[in-house]
């Protein structure tokens, strides 16, 4: 009876730390590389909203991000410097061929900026500033290069957009 009993303990135990386990890994988007972060998303997840979680936590200065990966949803926008405001067109089920961009501060929240390209099933390609970005089947795979100087946009007001600053 005894042994039943500890066999049971022992199997609840086990099974308990799985799912710990899976739950950590799961919720785990990112780790630490000597150079920054590798983080890896998964089907449904916000890539901007996922970068700018992670400067949040991990109190990141400013970054440079370079990507791949297969978005269900893609929103690009075109600005109009005459209207002061992005055109935006939104694709489905594309392929990210490249995705570059950086990560810096603005008004005390982190500030990201993305340009991409990516190909649909017919391979044609568009591009352009991210405006929003959902992952799908799959995953996408984005490297973030930590820079230790804390960067800001601010906006420049003969352009009236916000520009990263140097000093």
């Amino acid at each position: 009876m005894q042994r039943s009993l500890l066999a049971r303990v022992v199997i609840g135990v086990t099974f308990s730390a799985l799912a710990m386990q899976g739950a950590r890994a799961e919720a785990a988007h990112y780790v630490k590389t000597p150079t920054g972060y590798l983080m890896v998303l998964r089907q449904g997840d916000d890539v901007i909203a996922s970068l700018e979680k992670l400067a949040d936590i991990e109190k990141l200065p400013s970054g440079s991000v370079t990507g791949i990966g297969f978005m269900r949803d893609i929103t690009f926008g075109f600005y109009d410097f005459g209207k002061k405001d992005f055109s935006p067109k939104t694709f489905h089920d594309m392929e990210i061929a490249g995705m570059t961009g950086s990560i810096a501060w603005k008004d005390g929240k982190p500030s990201v900026h993305l340009h991409a390209a990516a190909a649909g099933r017919d391979f044609n390609a568009v591009g352009g500033h991210v405006l929003k970005a959902k992952v799908g089947t799959g995953s996408a795979e984005i490297t973030i290069i930590a820079h230790e100087k804390m960067l800001e946009r601010k906006v420049d007001p003969g352009l009236g957009v916000n520009v990263l600053q140097l000093e």
